[in-house]
């Protein structure tokens, strides 16, 4: 896809075959013949690498379905703990009825039986759920259990297109680096989470808004970030790392243009919702603040452990004050960095600290970080210790709620040790965090910025001068731009050599 960015630099420099570059995937490589060859030709005959992510996706997310046939068959609908040992829980059957999908009502006009009023999900994932319920063709006098199979295929068929789009465009964004995309298609915890709840949709449209800015695109990143938001809040964080490095780049024209395109768009969607059915539509904002301390949360391990419930309204209360500080801290570090940080840096890390400071941390909340953790750190083996991380919890978080649930049986994982699943769960985040932090100190162990390269993702940041940096004078950063194919590798100050890490 061309773009105004293209430079000759950007033409010559070749891709980068992670099997030279990361001990992990040369070892991985084993499997399927080993590393590429010298002289090897990449990307000339059909199985391209975009291609070949596309596929893996598909794969991966299939296996995922698979693991969920023992409650696609029965655990769904056979008493509750079932889903839990079987480690396959997915809310889309069950809120097909219990959101009135199944009995033909309307999102957010029709008003709900039972303790929720109103669907509690943003407009866009409303309309999402409504479509899949439009396309689950079986009639009204089918068994219910058919019925609500029939939906949650018909939602699996859709996020797996979203999870394609987000392997694609995670492939696409760095232009060097396509085969980056197959940390995205292989991960263990997309394919467990991906059908658990309709995230995917919102994750999509961030992954495609980030594409778009890469190529400088502000007004198509823009739309896209405003349409992300309307199906789940977390992507308009994105705007804050955005607006610190215009700043510090004295982009303005653009940071604007992704702004208005953000609120254009976001408010297109919710204002017929808003004004038709006002009462509907501020629900998931309601239901948000009303709920209580939920599972997966460092406040829950709090509360467990003191046996001592903390009020809602003080929770919400520290979360803000918590998610300000760090977010204070990731633009104090933003400013005054030596090397301006790159933009899928500054995303990954306050998406991480809104989920690690929020009242509820759900298994495939892990969706939304899974393509900016590649962005930020495309590297093997960190990503697979952090996966690790995330797919303990997948277990432990089922396993305990089958001890919850299962009576005096007890079986599965007590409240113990599902605190160490927890911790397990926070601290691989954290660990990610931590290594995007030293990445950001030192640009030579940034495996994007190792040869140089200064922010392919960046859009118009990429090479951009420096106009505000706190605490040092404002540099332009040649040093960061790409050398010539031929020219001598760039070493970030470093006497022998970019270690390895």
């Amino acid at each position: 896809m061309p773009s105004t960015e293209d430079t000759s630099v950007h033409q010559e420099r070749p891709v980068v075959r992670p099997t030279r570059e990361d001990e992990i995937s040369a070892a991985g490589s084993e499997l399927i013949g080993g590393p590429a060859g010298r002289w090897a030709r990449l990307g000339s005959g059909p199985l391209t690498p975009v291609r070949v992510i596309a596929l893996v996706a598909i794969g991966m997310f299939a296996l995922g379905m698979v693991q969920k046939v023992p409650c696609y068959d029965w655990a769904w609908f056979r008493g509750t703990s079932s889903q839990y040992t079987h480690a396959c829980y997915s809310d889309i059957p069950h809120l097909y009825l219990g959101r009135g999908f199944a009995d033909g009502l309307v999102p957010y006009v029709d008003r709900l039986g039972g303790d929720m009023a109103y669907l509690e999900y943003p407009v866009l994932t409303g309309l999402f759920m409504q479509i899949a319920s439009w396309l689950t063709l079986t009639p009204s006098t089918d068994p219910m259990q058919q019925r609500e199979q029939m939906y949650w295929m018909v939602n699996a068929g859709m996020l797996m297109i979203c999870a394609v789009i987000i392997a694609v465009c995670v492939a696409r964004t760095h232009r060097r680096r396509p085969w980056d995309g197959l940390l995205v298609a292989l991960a263990p915890a997309l394919a467990l989470t991906a059908t658990i709840n309709w995230d995917l949709l919102a994750v999509a449209l961030t992954a495609a808004a980030m594409l778009m800015w890469s190529r400088g695109r502000a007004l198509a990143f823009g739309i896209l970030v405003g349409l992300a938001t309307a199906a789940k809040l977390y992507p308009v964080l994105l705007l804050g790392p955005l607006l610190v490095l215009c700043w510090r780049a004295g982009t303005w024209r653009e940071f604007g243009r992704a702004l208005f395109g953000a609120a254009a768009s976001w408010i297109l969607v919710n204002l017929p919702v808003m004004l038709y059915a006002p009462e509907g539509w501020k629900k998931f904002y309601t239901f948000s603040q009303e709920r209580q301390i939920d599972y997966g949360s460092f406040w829950l391990v709090i509360t467990q452990r003191t046996g001592k419930p903390i009020d809602v309204g003080t929770v919400n209360t520290a979360s803000v004050l918590l998610m300000i500080v760090l977010c204070a801290g990731i633009a104090g570090l933003a400013l005054t960095a030596r090397h301006r940080p790159r933009f899928a840096q500054l995303a990954f890390l306050v998406v991480a600290a809104f989920i690690l400071t929020n009242k509820v941390y759900s298994p495939q909340y892990v969706l939304w970080l899974i393509p900016l953790a590649v962005l930020a750190r495309p590297r093997w083996r960190d990503f697979l210790v952090w996966q690790a991380c995330e797919v303990m919890y997948f277990l432990g978080i089922w396993f305990y709620l089958a001890y919850t649930t299962s009576g005096d049986k007890h079986q599965g994982l007590p409240q113990e040790g599902y605190q160490v699943a927890i911790a397990l769960h926070l601290l691989g985040t954290l660990y990610l965090c931590a290594l995007v932090v030293r990445d950001i100190l030192r640009p030579d162990r940034d495996p994007v910025r190792r040869d140089g390269s200064d922010d392919p993702s960046g859009g118009v940041l990429d090479g951009a001068p420096d106009t505000v940096v706190l605490g040092q004078p404002a540099h332009h950063p040649a040093r960061n731009a790409a050398p010539a194919v031929r020219g001598p590798r760039v070493e970030w100050g470093t006497a022998g050599g970019a270690p390895s890490d």
